[in-house]
């Protein structure tokens, strides 16, 4: 683009992120303006003009620019919206072609000419192969460091139990590790996927049995009616669930890393199905998410269930209640962690355990009370509990009354 002004850049975008293209100074302006230029990477545009000679005639236009990339959150994806990005003629992909008017901070859009990306879709299939890339890298560092923080909260018989099941990818670890070792240092793409081609099946049953267990102990909460079952129940969820969203944890990792190599295979070896290759990959990951969010979905809302019938029965049952609210908070906490690697959203937000003395003045209360023993019990037990608990908290929690 050197017929054109330095302020120049065009913006590419997709499901998951934003890639800026055009002279460095340009690019880094632009992104500090909207304050990402810090979350942005390198892109490797150059990349992009290797992947055939279809793309030979506007290299003269691109080959001196650069470019960054940034994984978009749900707050950053608003801010990149405003400048108006255009479906292309490949799936998925927006582009916008925009510059200034004498001031850095005025970004306005402006016609796109012969050095657009969006007159070419082979080099934006490249572009878009590279953006895949990056976010699917971005995604598996940060499920390396979910999975550090898990592990950290697990005990050794749940470190065990996860251990046993990851087992069960170690051959395909060990063979995507070091085809992704062969990637970074610039070796052959072909021997490094001979060595990975194989493997996608082993995670893919590793993932169902993760999803499994994790539907089973949302049955098992099902199954249970009494408070101080359900207290037991969602002590054991809390405790099992950090297992299998490890186990789910490295398999998406792994899946990630996997679809790095692919992507790279497709734009080494036909690059002309990069486009339609990417559009495949970005489905099949839509349907993953879609399958955990539902079913850790079922999972927090059969807890959260508990938690209500925790809350409704108080008076006679106020540690076991306290026990089912504190599983539930825990557990939707480690969920929406699990959740925000992989963009799914989660407002589910956490449950306030009832006060005793708040239960005491609620008619509700003492009428599932009372259904349980019998009202004049429950007044016996009421009057007995209501003299005893300012001696018992002063005792328990050093004069903190709220209970």
């Amino acid at each position: 683009m050197t017929d054109r002004t330095s302020d120049e850049i065009q913006l590419v975008g997709d499901d998951d992120g934003l890639a800026v293209i055009g002279a460095p100074g340009a690019v880094e302006r632009f992104l500090d303006s909207i304050g990402l230029l810090s979350a942005s990477t390198d892109l490797q545009i150059g990349r992009a003009l290797e992947i055939g000679s279809e793309v030979a005639h506007v290299a003269s236009d691109v080959a001196e620019n650069s470019g960054r990339y940034v994984k978009l959150t749900r707050e950053s994806a608003e801010r990149v919206r405003q400048f108006g990005l255009t479906p292309t003629k490949t799936p998925g992909v927006s582009h916008a072609m925009i510059g200034t008017r004498g001031s850095i901070e005025k970004w306005i859009q402006i016609e796109s000419g012969a050095g657009s990306l969006g007159t070419n879709p082979v080099l934006l299939s490249g572009v878009g192969g590279l953006m895949m890339q990056l976010a699917k890298q971005s995604e598996a560092d940060e499920l390396k460091a979910l999975l550090l923080r898990i592990d950290e909260k697990l005990d050794d018989a749940r470190r065990n139990e996860r251990d046993k099941v990851l087992a069960k990818m170690d051959r395909a670890a060990l063979a995507i590790k070091e085809a992704m070792a062969i990637r970074e240092h610039g070796g052959n793409i072909e021997t490094a996927w001979g060595k990975v081609d194989s493997e996608s099946g082993t995670l893919f049953e590793v993932q169902a049995l993760a999803l499994r267990s994790l539907r089973a102990l949302a049955d098992k909460m099902d199954r249970k009616k009494k408070v101080g079952q359900l207290a037991k129940a969602a002590d054991d969820v809390e405790r099992e669930v950090s297992v299998w969203l490890a186990v789910l944890a490295r398999c998406f990792q792994l899946q990630d890393e996997f679809a790095v190599l692919e992507i790279e295979h497709v734009l080494e070896t036909a690059p002309g199905d990069v486009g339609g290759h990417r559009r495949a990959l970005f489905e099949a990951q839509r349907e993953r998410r879609k399958d955990i969010a539902m079913t850790t979905g079922h999972l927090i809302d059969r807890m959260r269930r508990a938690g209500a019938i925790a809350n409704s029965n108080v008076l006679l049952h106020l540690p076991a209640a306290r026990s089912v609210v504190d599983s539930f908070n825990s557990t939707a906490e480690i969920v929406s962690e699990f959740h925000a690697p992989l963009g799914i959203e989660d407002e589910r937000g956490s449950m306030v355990p009832t006060r005793w003395m708040d239960a005491l003045n609620d008619p509700g209360q003492l009428k599932t009370a009372g259904v349980e023993v019998g009202t004049k019990t429950v007044k016996g037990v009421v009057a007995v509990v209501a003299v005893a608990l300012p001696f018992i908290v002063q005792s328990k929690f050093g004069g903190n009354r709220d209970a």
